[in-house]
């Protein structure tokens, strides 16, 4: 829906169930077909077919102002996350100190993202999300405001970081959960691949911006664009009616729900546990500086080409994924693409040629592209709307998490053996965990999303 003004939660018309559409009247039966009838349209080529479907941003005008104004955000967010590191570099000289941002905007990230998930189970996400986006562009202009006037406080950077963080863990399980009320479910496939074009392009187009931004005007030059580019959410946000979760979401809510909810329904369970195998035991980055060494004599700009390969790879992936809608045995899919990553992240580990070790690694990505859909579509579509803030409060963790402990595991076990060692039995690990998690839960290779089952 779309208006000029916002509805007061009395005359607003009741949001839609996942699944509808309020974007007009539902279409009468099919007619047969008779002679009069113009001459059927002939399938598109199977190159466009194979792009990316945009039917949700042609069909749904709120979907098309939120991604937009997500796309931009991200954009700017990344920009910024670059200016701060350049920052903290300059004032401290120290490789340690930089690190601690990431610290920094790690705790609020797991600590509030649960939390999120709760508040957005009982309070309009709407006003949540214009809350969080309010709160990001706020801290945006701070951070300028701090540049401009040379402030040089290694303390605010970290404070503004975290407070950074702190906005986005609670509003994102709102801004997440919004989407099955934006768009039908059989447009959610579709839905959640444009997402990840956004959320790639922001970490692959971000960085490239900001660093330009920042050697010719500063660091105060990219805090103002971002600060600027929060407009478009926040426009978006301000256009959405009320969403109030559906059923019981205004009432008691709390992250151990979430949990027992989670625990109780398999297929689900099984999603969360196939995105952390992949996590754990298949994500080398904390090794890439020094692969980048041992295995191709590169240096700083060798390690920048591994970084960005996998988000290079998840990109082309989201830009061709019209095929995703017509998939419904979406759990088979979901432990073929964590196969997929770990059989490419295990053969990186055997190559020593920097342009078929960046191809396998782009490749590990644009699975975990596919897998990152069908998840996220499992999710929205099994679970009920009183549950989605919490589900997504907890996917955020997973996300946030799972990486940190896929460090910590791939430098122990370099440590205890070398980086090739690390990388390949890591990926072989994670491939065993999907054997396994065929073998213990069998029924999530035949869940079907035409009958979605939790």
């Amino acid at each position: 829906m779309s208006t000029d003004h916002h509805p007061s939660e009395a005359d607003a018309p009741p949001p839609a169930e996942p699944g509808s559409s309020s974007a007009g009247p539902a279409p009468s039966p099919a007619e047969p077909a008779s002679s009069s009838a113009g001459p059927a349209l002939s399938p598109a080529p199977w190159y466009r077919r194979s792009l990316a479907d945009l039917s949700p941003l042609r069909d749904n005008p709120d979907y098309r102002r939120v991604w937009s104004g997500q796309a931009v955000s991200s954009i700017g967010q990344q920009m910024t996350a670059v200016a701060v590191s350049v920052q903290v570099y300059d004032l401290t000289g120290s490789a340690f100190a930089t690190g601690l941002v990431g610290l920094f905007s790690l705790v609020p990230l797991v600590a509030l993202g649960l939390y999120g998930g709760v508040i957005a189970d009982r309070v309009d996400r709407r006003k949540l999300g214009l809350i969080g986006s309010a709160g990001l562009a706020t801290v945006s202009a701070l951070l300028a405001a701090q540049a401009l006037a040379g402030l040089g406080q290694v303390a605010v950077l970290y404070a503004a970081v975290a407070l950074q963080a702190g906005f986005f863990a609670l509003s994102s399980p709102a801004r997440a959960a919004m989407i099955p009320r934006l768009v039908p479910a059989h447009q959610l496939p579709a839905a959640n691949a444009l997402a990840t074009v956004s959320m790639n392009l922001g970490l692959t187009v971000g960085p490239m911006l900001g660093g330009l931004l920042i050697g010719a005007y500063g660091a105060q030059a990219a805090y103002l664009v971002d600060t600027v580019a929060f407009t478009a959410t926040l426009y978006a946000m301000w256009r959405l009616p009320a969403m109030r979760p559906l059923g019981e979401g205004k009432g008691r809510a709390s992250v151990l729900d979430g949990l027992r909810f989670l625990r109780d329904q398999p297929n689900l369970r099984t999603s969360f546990l196939a995105d952390l195998a992949a996590m754990i035991f298949g994500l080398p980055r904390a090794l890439f500086p020094a692969i980048a060494v041992t295995f191709y004599g590169g240096d700083a700009r060798t390690v920048g080409l591994l970084v960005s390969a996998p988000a290079v790879g998840a990109l082309v992936g989201a830009l061709f994924s019209g095929w995703v809608g017509r998939i419904h045995r979406q759990g088979a899919v979901i432990l073929a693409a964590v196969a997929a990553w770990g059989l490419a992240i295990a053969a990186f580990g055997l190559v020593r040629n920097l342009w078929l070790g960046l191809l396998l690694l782009a490749l590990a990505g644009c699975a975990d592209t596919v897998s990152m859909i069908f998840r996220s579509t499992m999710m929205q579509v099994a679970a009920p709307d009183e549950m989605r803030g919490r589900l997504q409060g907890i996917f955020m963790v997973v996300v946030v998490g799972g990486p940190r402990l896929g460090d910590f595991e791939s430098g122990t076990v370099a440590s205890l053996t070398s980086p090739a060692t690390s990388v390949i039995t890591g990926g072989l690990a994670c491939i065993a965990a999907v054997l396994l998690l065929t073998a213990r839960r069998p029924a999530f290779l035949t869940y079907d999303a035409r009958h979605p089952t939790p």
